[in-house]
């Protein structure tokens, strides 16, 4: 009787801990995403809050990413590597690897330790509605980390075939410091690859961030609200979009000058080199090549998804405008009639929740009672107000659509044309 009156350990542990609500549960869950992501920033050198994180962050990147790989290259060298170039090509790729980083390293850096990670992805910034977005920010914390492995474990699977493809044509005796050069460039290269490229995915991180606002910004007309309050809803996102592009220019444009520098000399070295290119001395620049095309890649997609986001909420106001005006006549002419039911005006316009980013959001709220009262003149100016101040992510006063995206790839493509008409010419004697 005495051991049945004694309370077991989990009868117990369930009367001294209370039960948490499902939006404590979201917190939570969002407070651990966030701690992961700062984990792994911090392991990679971005988190330099300190004198001594910061000193440990660079040294760690001089050691790993240039004077390791560095330093492999010379034990390698050997007269059959000098006689493929192998080592003339190592450094010039090593060269703006390293160049990559750094400007991926520092920009992301320099952002983290003045603002914070939850400040630096404005996750506190909700007006006071965060938990309506809490599952969506810990989903894009966990794409965060999927893009990154989607892209670099291709590219390490690469690196790793092209090193034993050089070990075993390309090797010096023993074999063991072969493989034990390829090593220490795999990591090396790993290393830098990572780096760039994590600076790419935080970046479309932020943005599709800020795209979960603008794509629900369309049912914030479902609420019985001011039309002030949507006016000043759109000043806040597009001054947090006008904060990240002022914290992202230098990066942006600074990581597409050297990719474009790294893609021009690859070409250069690979067609105008009259000696033998091989899997062995060329294969490094392909690969080098895909994974900074790739970041590149990654934050044209992001910027211009979030520009397209921030743009499309105009159409959506100006439909939500519409159907306000057409269901507030047609109540007044019901009215008249006796009949005070207003239509549905529902297959009027169709809902499509799109998942492509070429496309707009279509999503258009039906309007309430209250909504229907509102001034003409109050929603003209909002409408007014949002096709007068598109946003988006900018450069400069560049814009990042897809018309700056095509002017970029067409200037890609006439250096590439260049290049191949000094490089690639057949004259007859």
């Amino acid at each position: 009787m005495a051991a049945e009156s004694i309370p077991r350990g989990d009868e117990k542990l369930q009367t001294e801990v209370p039960l948490l609500d499902s939006g404590e549960r979201d917190g939570a869950q969002l407070s651990k995403s966030i701690r992961c992501l700062e984990s792994f920033l911090r392991f990679f050198g971005y988190c330099q809050y300190s004198f001594l994180s910061f000193l440990i962050s660079w040294l760690s990147f001089l050691i790993l990413g240039v004077v390791l790989p560095v330093f492999m290259i010379k034990c390698s060298a050997s007269a059959y590597v000098e006689k493929y170039q192998i080592n003339s090509f190592e450094f010039q790729i090593l060269v703006f690897q390293s160049l990559a980083s750094v400007i991926s390293l520092v920009c992301i850096s320099h952002n983290l330790r003045k603002y914070g990670v939850r400040n630096f992805l404005f996750v506190d910034r909700s007006h006071g509605q965060s938990s309506e977005f809490r599952d969506e920010y810990v989903k894009k914390i966990h794409d965060f980390f999927f893009l990154l492995a989607v892209w670099v474990l291709p590219c390490l699977l690469l690196k790793i075939v092209l090193e034993v493809v050089r070990v075993i044509h390309v090797h010096r005796d023993p074999w063991w410091q072969s493989v034990l050069i390829s090593i220490a460039l795999i990591i090396s290269w790993t290393y830098s690859t990572i780096i760039f490229l994590s600076g790419c995915a935080l970046f479309n991180l932020l943005c599709n961030v800020q795209v979960i606002h603008f794509e629900n910004y369309g049912k914030l007309l479902e609420k019985d609200l001011d039309v002030l309050v949507y006016i000043q809803e759109h000043i806040r996102l597009t001054h947090y979009l006008s904060k990240i592009s002022h914290r992202f220019r230098i990066f942006f444009i600074f990581e597409i000058l050297v990719v474009t520098a790294c893609q021009i000399v690859a070409l250069f070295q690979t067609t105008g080199n009259k000696d033998i290119i091989t899997l062995a001395n060329g294969g490094d620049f392909a690969i080098s090549c895909i994974a900074e095309l790739v970041g590149i890649v990654i934050c044209l997609h992001a910027a211009a998804k979030t520009t397209h986001r921030a743009q499309g909420v105009a159409s959506v106001a100006a439909k939500w405008h519409s159907l306000v005006t057409c269901n507030s006549n047609d109540a007044v002419i019901n009215g008249n009639n006796g009949n005070l039911e207003t239509p549905n005006l529902a297959s009027l316009f169709r809902v499509d929740y799109s998942e492509s980013d070429l496309e707009s959001v279509d999503y258009v709220p039906m309007p309430t009672d209250m909504q229907l009262t509102s001034s003409y003149n109050k929603r003209q100016a909002f409408v007014t107000y949002l096709q007068s101040n598109p946003g988006g992510f900018s450069v400069f006063g560049w814009r990042i659509e897809r018309t700056l995206i095509n002017t970029i790839f067409f200037l890609e493509i006439s250096l590439v044309l260049f290049v191949l008409g000094k490089t690639v010419t057949f004259t007859s004697k």
